[in-house]
């Protein structure tokens, strides 16, 4: 089942395991024995916000996903894993592709880390995703709000960092195996992992699978090209030492989704399909092919009053779009990513953390296809910064820093049967970020934070230099080279209050976001036969909140509700155009869980048999149902049905999970999830697919989103 616990800074009961796969602690835990310490002492560490930071002393928004939330999660990908969260949502197109948004903001606006690195890979587009196997994701650290002082430009909204899993103890050698069904799209994965720590030198390897056909749902049956293939590997190779570590890790992703292009049968209102099987597995025209290639090189080095931390990527992002052949593609990119990073954080000292580092990227962007949507391109940005934490006493704790970033790109000039596709250009970007925040520990129960942060983004390649049909969006679009940054100011506010019984937390923001970039209608005009879309700026603002309270009368019972909302808004607008296009709907969710047998109690002995210990076959024993409740969505940007209302909706779900055990030991994990239970017809707010043909006989419009689904999972743990 998808998670729905809320996971703000002080829900510890979610975020406790997470401590065990902390990169710079490599000991292997007993879960249950971190829950209880961790709950008491609170001091699970976060990454991604100034450095290592203890949670309780974190002053922005962190939501953590563990591992064991993971692995009993259905899901088609990793963001669709993680959509559940509060205050993040996913754009999807089938289910194959999901794009993380955060807060109402998406796109180059959300900074995805994948193995020490952000991820590159054409993220502007509306049918890109996220090329990283959910396999390879140990837990996943999620940081809402401007977060440019630690990652510079596009990380406005916020930060999704994909943490690697964690390494082995000295002498420890494991395999694991899992293995998973779903019944709605006949989506079948496996995935097979090997890792080792002998004297320091540690390895990792994994190899995964995954297929499905087109899924269904009770309004259109089958939805032809949401059939999708996936294949993933990765490689990591490192030495572990009392100075620091250094490793280096590989990976490669091959995902090959078909289109929906949602197009319908006039007279009887049916999707037209282009396979004599709509259950193939095989890949059908229109389909994309992507390749995505990384290595990364991770050092960290102890010195006397702290440590160096200095990461090297480079990766590359192949895209390719066939359209009226399986042999040749129409659209091409290519793109290549150097990225580096340098940081040295000292020890604390008087209550005092300072850090400071440099980090930036170099990226090229290449047309190999005949069809062509952006010019060639290339990028060199860089970025310089410090931040400061200070402890005053048990209670406060004070945080911040200052950040300069200076962005290059240069776009080349192509010229198409003697008509000026692109002109040749050039822009450069400068921009000054920081936040400061404190966080006061009133007592072991009670915290509030406060965090006021500025952010920075650049225009993307799109946004400047579009020229042309964009397939996946279904219309023509056009940039302007005219384009400022981006500059964001956001308030953050929380409460936080963790006892015995009851955990609540609430969160509040306010984001100005001067220069805000969209994309409008040309009324009237047509180019090759799509209506013409062009990119300009003005000023917004988003409000929001997210809550949450989870009731645990007894330890084994837990009652979980969380609430989100966001109102985003282009400011100094008519009616009509004032709201945000692809803002996500109100979101409560709620579920009850029963945890039937916990780990502690799992081994029981048995004195009838005098010199006999009989041990229970199941441990971590639960049973869950689910509810997800999205309101109506009135708020749109309705100029030209560019959007629609979407009416409210109600998902039911139940799941089951458990460990099987033989002698005391673990040899399985079984998880049983069924979604959308009642089968309900819906389509979510953020699906692309709302927007294709009408159905002449019903008189809907678009594509509806999954039906009914159970999923099955296996994971079987090898120890070596």
């Amino acid at each position: 089942m998808n998670t729905r616990y809320i996971i703000l800074p002080m829900l510890c009961m979610c975020m406790a395991v997470a401590a065990q796969n902390n990169i710079e602690h490599h000991h292997a835990e007993d879960s249950t024995d971190v829950f209880f310490r961790h709950l008491q002492m609170n001091e699970v560490t976060v990454t991604g916000v100034t450095g290592d930071t203890k949670l309780k002393h974190s002053t922005t928004p962190v939501n953590i996903v563990t591992s064991k939330v993971l692995r009993s999660t259905a899901s088609t990908n990793i963001i669709d894993a993680i959509s559940h969260q509060p205050g993040v949502s996913q754009l999807t197109t089938g289910s194959s592709i999901s794009k993380p948004i955060i807060r109402g903001l998406g796109y180059n606006r959300v900074v995805v880390m994948s193995e020490g690195v952000r991820q590159e890979g054409q993220q502007w587009g509306d049918e890109h995703g996220v090329e990283v196997d959910g396999n390879s994701v140990g837990y996943v650290e999620i940081l809402k709000g401007p977060a440019s002082l630690m990652y510079g430009s596009d990380a406005m909204a916020g930060v999704v960092i994909l943490h690697p899993q964690s390494i082995l103890p000295e002498g420890d050698m494991r395999a694991n195996f899992s293995s998973e069904y779903q019944t709605n799209n006949g989506l079948f994965g496996y995935n097979l992992s090997m890792a080792g720590n002998k004297k320091g030198f540690v390895w990792d390897g994994l190899f995964s699978h995954k297929m499905a056909h087109a899924y269904k749902n009770k309004y259109d049956g089958y939805v032809p090209g949401s059939q999708f293939g996936e294949k993933a590997g990765r490689l990591m190779l490192g030495l572990y030492k009392p100075w620091g570590h250094s490793r280096l890790t590989g990976t490669l992703y091959h995902l090959t989704p078909s289109i929906v292009e949602g197009e319908r049968d006039e007279v009887t209102g049916e999707l037209i399909c282009s396979t004599d099987n709509i259950k193939t597995y095989g890949k059908a025209l229109p389909f994309q092919k992507i390749n995505h290639y990384k290595i990364v090189w991770d050092n960290f080095l102890n010195l006397p009053k702290g440590y160096l931390k200095v990461i090297l990527g480079y990766q590359q992002n192949q895209r390719q779009e066939f359209e009226e052949s399986e042999d040749a593609y129409e659209l091409y990119f290519k793109l290549h990513t150097m990225t580096y990073d340098f940081r040295y954080v000292t020890q604390e000292f008087s209550g005092w953390k300072l850090s400071a580092g440099i980090g930036g990227m170099y990226q090229q962007s290449s047309n190999l296809g005949e069809e062509f949507l952006i010019p060639d391109y290339k990028i060199f940005d860089g970025g310089i910064y410090a931040t400061a934490t200070k402890t005053l006493g048990d209670r406060w704790t004070i945080s911040g820093g200052v950040r300069y970033d200076h962005r290059y790109m240069h776009g080349n000039e192509l010229e198409e049967e003697g008509t000026l596709r692109f002109n040749n250009f050039t822009r450069s970007f400068n921009g000054f970020s920081g936040s400061i925040g404190a966080v006061c520990n009133i007592n072991k129960h009670f915290n509030v934070r406060a965090n006021l942060a500025r952010g920075f983004r650049t225009p993307n390649m799109s946004e400047m230099a579009s020229n042309g049909v964009h397939e996946g969006s279904i219309r023509y679009e056009i940039g302007s080279q005219n384009l400022k940054a981006e500059y964001s100011l956001q308030a953050d506010l929380g409460m936080d209050f963790t006892s015995r019984y009851v955990s609540a937390q609430v969160a509040l923001f306010a984001n100005k976001i001067n220069n805000f970039i969209f994309m409008h209608r040309l009324p009237e005009v047509m180019k090759d036969g799509y209506l013409t879309y062009a990119y300009t700026q003005g000023d917004a603002r988003l409000l929001g909140f997210e809550a949450g309270i989870d009731f645990h009368p007894i330890h084994s019972l837990h009652f979980a509700n969380t609430f989100s909302y966001v109102d985003a808004q282009l400011l100094n607008q008519p009616a009509e155009s004032k709201y945000i296009p692809f803002t996500p709907a109100p979101h409560w969710t709620s579920e009850l869980k029963w945890e039937l047998l916990h780990h502690s109690h799992a081994t029981v002995a048995h004195h009838h048999e005098p010199g006999v210990t009989h041990h229970a076959l199941f441990n971590n024993l639960y049973v869950a149902a689910g509810l997800d409740c999205y309101l109506k969505q009135t708020h749109i940007y309705s100029v030209d049905e560019t959007e629609t209302m979407t009416p409210s909706y109600m998902l039911l779900s139940f799941s089951a999970g458990t460990d099987i055990q033989w002698k005391g030991k673990k040899i399985v994990e079984l998880y049983i999830t069924a979604d959308n239970v009642l089968n309900t017809a819906y389509q979510n707010h953020l699906n692309r697919l709302k927007y294709a043909d009408v159905n002449n006989v019903t008189g809907r419009r678009g594509v509806y989103n999954m039906g009914r689904n159970v999923t099955f999972k296996l994971v079987v743990p090898l120890s070596l």
